[in-house]
């Protein structure tokens, strides 16, 4: 456990972030809606005000599955797809993409979409939503599947950004953190 932390004021809504270190040696602050509901709630009511102009909404998972379905359910939006991690049985005749390794993972990985959520991007203005941005692989990952289902990613909205990443070309974010 830490004893360190960084605050981000995200929107009015004041986070402790613990500090921690990366295999690699760098320290980040770390993000994590997991069980926090309040705050998903509070992070997803401000990006939906972000992508309201989009018809689907879609997520890798996992810490942006409860955000994206707080975003989803402000917009009164049905259905958002999930980009996988791992092939599950339902998705053998989905997308496939690989990415480079993330700042966290720090190593290759693959997302998967399922037929019937490619078929939900298809033709429709996409947003893609995320929890933290940082070296933008797994948003490129994003973009390309949306591509490859034949939707266009109109928003890239993240609660933070990571970094450098507040240079990446067309996201929106609800706050920043820095690589410490």
């Amino acid at each position: 456990m830490t004893d360190k932390f960084w605050t981000v004021d995200i929107k009015g809504y004041k986070a402790e972030l613990p500090i921690m270190q990366l295999a690699n040696g760098a320290n980040i602050a770390f993000f994590n809606l997991h069980g926090n509901q309040k705050l998903t709630e509070h992070c997803a009511k401000e990006l939906a005000k972000l992508v309201s102009d989009c018809d689907v909404l879609i997520t890798a998972e996992s810490k942006g599955l409860q955000l994206t379905h707080c975003v989803a359910r402000n917009l009164n939006q049905d259905y958002y797809a999930v980009a996988r991690k791992s092939k599950k049985l339902y998705m053998q005749d989905g997308l496939e993409v690989t990415i480079d390794a993330s700042i966290t993972t720090g190593k290759e990985q693959k997302l998967y979409l399922s037929h019937a959520d490619a078929k939900l991007l298809e033709g429709k203005k996409v947003a893609i939503i995320d929890d933290v941005v940082s070296t933008g692989h797994s948003l490129r990952g994003l973009e390309e599947i949306v591509k490859l289902a034949g939707g266009k990613a109109c928003r890239k909205a993240f609660v933070l950004a990571e970094g450098d990443s507040t240079d990446i070309e067309g996201i929106e974010y609800l706050a920043t953190i820095p690589l410490l």
